[in-house]
């Protein structure tokens, strides 16, 4: 139903709504000055459009895929992979650059992801913090243009509803899981097989915490923790401040599926924490702030036996919450120091 019927009427509608556009920004544009904020309501609209005007080109363009591949006959070979990653890096780019420019938001990072270099690259785990909207699609866009990575992911079935999100990620590596807390064994099915495929130029990204951080999640995650006996990781998970307690069975799993000679990335991050809501978001509107970004990269020489991830994985995470920690307490103080100034 979502390819034959929905997917066609939601490219027609979006084409529709061009002719109607100008006049609707400009009837948003005067209804924002009665709005308080910088242009709330304008900003909201016009990157929402853009947003949908890349997805239906993204599904205008996976349709011609299809046919230029004998309607989907060659699908897997090289040069239709290559073609659908580089449609995907385009989308991510333009979607991303929408949002830094409308939004007011800015990253900047300690290093880049190690990069395929010389004659023997390697694949990459990316296990990286889980907080704010669009750090996934962030994420994404710097693995793809700062690392000339090809990322694959596990996400929830829900993302099927974005009609190129639906047909893109179903021809390229990556893998949907239902949202029932059942489905367990799937997610970890699904790990397994997308880093035991990776290759030299691949990328398996994995949000340990599993969501984003509240206080909620975190208090549920300890009392989880005793609930199974694991007194010692309850104890840890209690220390952190700004993340929720890793879950090692799906870092573990994939480490023990991926191939000979993976490096494993770390990723933190600082800056949309504050921005859970919509109604934070819209508060917030424009962000304009600046994400900093940090990464530990650990070569798979250095990577520690199967009995020592875990504890390995929650030293690693208690370092993240610490820099995070530490990121949030420069920001207080310049906060402090323009507020004294005023």
């Amino acid at each position: 139903m979502r390819r034959l019927i929905i997917d066609p009427l939601f490219v027609v509608a979006v084409g529709l709504s061009i002719v109607s556009l100008p006049l609707l920004l400009l009837a948003v544009a005067f209804a924002s000055r009665y709005v308080p904020g910088k242009w709330r309501p304008l900003r909201v609209v016009w990157f929402f459009f853009l947003y949908l005007a890349v997805d239906a080109l993204a599904v205008m363009a996976l349709f011609a895929l299809w046919v230029a591949t004998g309607f989907g006959w060659r699908l897997q070979a090289d040069w239709s992979q290559s073609t659908h990653y580089r449609l995907f890096g385009w989308a991510l780019r333009r979607v991303v650059a929408s949002a830094e420019f409308t939004f007011k938001v800015r990253t900047i990072s300690d290093r880049n992801l190690p990069a395929p270099v010389g004659s023997s690259p390697r694949p990459v785990l990316v296990l990286s913090r889980h907080a704010g909207p669009g750090d996934s699609m962030l994420l994404m866009d710097g693995i793809m243009h700062r690392a000339r990575r090809r990322p694959r992911i596990v996400l929830k079935e829900f993302f099927k509803w974005d009609p190129s999100v639906d047909i893109l990620l179903h021809r390229i590596p990556s893998a949907f899981v239902p949202l029932e807390q059942e489905a367990g064994d799937r997610v970890l099915e699904a790990i397994e097989d997308m880093s035991a495929t990776m290759g030299s130029e691949d990328a398996f990204v994995i949000f340990p915490e599993g969501g984003n951080y509240t206080l909620k999640r975190h208090v549920r995650a300890i009392q989880k923790l005793r609930e199974i006996g694991r007194l010692d990781l309850a104890e840890r998970a209690e220390e952190l401040e700004n993340t929720l307690p890793p879950k090692p069975k799906g870092v573990m799993t994939a480490l023990a599926s991926a191939p000979e000679q993976t490096d494993v990335v770390f990723i933190g991050h600082v800056g949309l924490e504050g921005l859970v809501s919509p109604g934070d978001l819209w508060r917030s509107m424009p962000i304009d702030t600046q994400i900093a970004t940090k990464l530990w990269y650990v070569p798979s020489e250095n990577l520690p036996p199967v009995e020592e991830q875990e504890t390995w994985l929650y030293d690693m995470w208690a370092e993240i919450d610490s820099w995070i920690s530490d990121k949030l307490s420069d920001t207080a103080e310049v906060f402090d120091e323009h507020d004294a100034l005023l």
